[in-house]
């Protein structure tokens, strides 16, 4: 994109208007050869792409890790992936760093030294630093190779991370259609214990009544017998507690059927006594079930964890590959200026016509390497802004990693989903967007 919006930029400046001698028929074909070579679709534009791309990485991570990072697995995934997202940031910050420092090197060493070749006519000095400038570049081309070989290593880990939630999703739904089939039972039978409890709380509100009622018998029996001793009645009157006296009432009954009788109430009433106490041992060890099936049904209910699909981690990979694809072009447009500089090298400071044409294409060549100095002075530019982008989401955009998701409390958790949305539905892919008629680097 540099090469048609400037017809000179890098070093094919020094053709744009040479039209006349030998030596620029030379340039001229060294132009139309390397053609496919300098002309690159990559621009300094490209942090227009870059910026919301970084941004909506680092927030798709936080929603990822709102929505999975509950699950203890998934939440070592997302923040593994995370954190090596953020290790390319800081190497792609370290690569963009060094594309400002090379542009700086060509703008203030190479090309014033080319001017200087020129002036005092010295061209195996502009080989000299040609060559040193090809060092500079297949430094930077080995630097950026490596990053996009990371980024797409990456991107596979991405996709294996998203396996690895619908593989955890597809067990635990088993383990919730286990659970929920597990707690339908529980539920069940804690319906027939609370059943059975009821039935025996009725059983002993009967068997209660029963000896209030034989209670009433006994006493009215009592009563009788003692009306019949003065000294028996007064004890009677001072000790309702029939038990302790029963050998003193037996003793003041005076016929056979009144003891009888007595025997046969106080065989009744201990039998019934006894039947309420088995009933309420019964009753309380069916309460003792019931306590412990509640408790397991609460835990099954508490276990029952569902787990959402991955839905932000494939955007997540989108905003990756966005930025994969600047470095990828970023490589080209490196692989480019290195072969159109040794296309320089060899074909023009290499040849006799250097000193035989110097004089017609003196003035041109200079003010061609004046606006290839702009050219690579907004280049650079644009490298340092990518750097400070990726500087950015490196220090603040992942402090998220810093909570895990199981310790904030329902309202919390809201709160912090809200605001990613809210800051994602803020991000513009098309702010500071620079307009097609005027490139961010132009002739």
């Amino acid at each position: 994109m540099f090469l048609n919006q400037t017809n000179l930029f890098c070093f094919q400046y020094i053709v744009g208007e040479t039209h006349s001698t030998h030596f620029c028929v030379n340039l001229l074909r060294m132009a139309d050869t390397s053609l496919d070579v300098a002309v690159s679709p990559f621009s300094p534009a490209f942090v227009q792409e870059l910026t919301p791309a970084a941004e909506k990485i680092a927030l798709l991570y936080y929603l990822s890790y709102l929505c999975l990072g509950k699950f203890s697995n998934l939440e070592r995934t997302i923040r593994s992936r995370a954190v090596e997202t953020q290790t390319l940031f800081t190497y792609s910050d370290a690569t963009m760093t060094k594309c400002v420092l090379t542009s700086d090197n060509l703008v203030n060493t190479l090309f014033p030294m080319l001017v200087k070749t020129v002036e005092k006519k010295k061209p195996t000095m502009a080989v000299k630093f040609l060559g040193k400038a090809q060092v500079w570049i297949t430094d930077i081309i080995t630097d950026v190779k490596e990053i996009v070989k990371r980024y797409d290593a990456h991107n596979i880990d991405l996709t294996l991370a998203a396996s690895d939630v619908y593989q955890e999703k597809e067990e635990t739904e088993k383990n919730i259609a286990k659970q929920d089939q597990e707690l339908k039972g529980i539920k069940e039978a804690l319906d027939s214990m609370i059943q059975l409890r009821d039935n025996k709380t009725k059983e002993l509100a009967e068997v209660e009544e029963k000896i209030n009622s034989k209670s009433q018998e006994i006493q009215e029996l009592v009563k009788s017998i003692t009306q019949e001793s003065k000294g028996l009645g007064v004890v009677a009157a001072v000790i309702p507690f029939i038990g302790t006296i029963i050998k003193s009432i037996y003793d003041a009954a005076k016929s056979p059927e009144q003891v009888a009788q007595l025997k046969a109430l106080e065989a009744q009433l201990n039998t019934l006594i006894t039947e309420k106490s088995d009933l309420k041992q019964k009753h309380w060890q069916i309460q003792l079930q019931i306590i412990n099936q509640q408790m397991l049904a609460a835990k099954a209910s508490f276990e029952r964890k569902s787990i959402p699909d991955p839905i932000y981690l494939p955007e997540v990979q989108k905003s990756l590959t966005i930025i994969r694809s600047i470095l990828g072009d970023l490589l080209k447009f490196w692989l480019r200026v290195r072969d159109l500089l040794v296309s320089l090298e060899q074909k023009t400071f290499a040849g006799e016509d250097f000193l035989e044409d110097f004089d017609i294409f003196k003035d041109e060549f200079i003010d061609s390497i004046q606006k290839a100095t702009e050219a690579w002075s907004s280049f650079a530019a644009s490298c340092q802004k990518a750097s400070a982008i990726f500087q950015l989401q490196n220090k603040d955009a992942y402090k998220f990693l810093e909570v895990n998701p199981s310790s904030l409390s329902k309202e919390q958790w809201q709160i912090q989903y809200t605001s990613v949305k809210e800051k994602l539905e803020k991000i513009d892919p098309t702010r500071n967007v620079t307009s097609t008629a005027t490139p961010a680097i132009s002739a």
